[in-house]
């Protein structure tokens, strides 16, 4: 079981500390997206597309850079106790508090899921249904037959209209990622509370 908790703990740290490194320069692709909206503005047409763009790459840089953030132990915590707390009783709190973050991520990611076929057509009640038969579709019969599976796709509704599901899929990505990170910090927590080292 400790060697199988290593090995976890291995591929998701290092997947999502890698994918938090190239996710950071983030910041740079959305200053560059408003920098032409400005120079765009100023001296030729407005670009019509430059702010969704922008609000799309911010989406992606932070759920993407969610998993690296909870990795780090960036977030936000209020330090008015705990900075005084032993390492064993800090890791109690942080493995209460990361059941209760693994419970909202699965909440977020039900939602993203809904969001997302809903982007793809699905006006259903049960969304994963619909993603279980568009991945059976795939499957045996390529991306012709999941195609079949889609609907009207959801497009903004902007004078640019771009389709929203792309979008959506990255939020579903992310909000995976920061969930299988959140375990991670949980299987830590607990093996800092047995005295264990990983």
């Amino acid at each position: 079981m400790l060697k199988a908790a290593r090995v976890y703990i291995c591929i998701v740290d290092g997947f999502n500390r890698g994918l938090g490194k190239i996710i950071m320069w983030g910041v740079f692709v959305m200053a560059a997206i408003l920098l032409w909206s400005s120079i765009s503005k100023t001296f030729f047409n407005p670009s019509l597309w430059t702010l969704e763009v922008a609000q799309f790459a911010m989406v992606a840089y932070y759920i993407l850079g969610g998993p690296y953030s909870i990795q780090l132990g960036s977030n936000v915590r209020m330090d008015l106790f705990y900075a005084e707390w032993s390492a064993k009783k800090k890791a109690w709190f942080d493995a209460f508090t990361v059941l209760l973050l693994m419970f909202y991520l699965g909440v977020l990611l039900y939602g993203a899921l809904n969001s997302t076929a809903y982007s793809l057509g699905y006006f259903g009640k049960d969304s994963l249904s619909f993603w279980w038969d568009l991945f059976v579709s795939f499957i045996t019969g390529g991306p012709d037959a999941a195609a079949e599976k889609l609907g009207y796709i959801e497009r903004s509704p902007t004078a640019w209209r771009p389709y929203l599901w792309p979008v959506k899929l990255i939020m579903i990505i992310g909000f995976v990622l920061m969930l299988l990170q959140a375990i991670s910090e949980f299987i830590k927590d607990i093996a800092l509370i047995k005295g264990e080292t990983l």
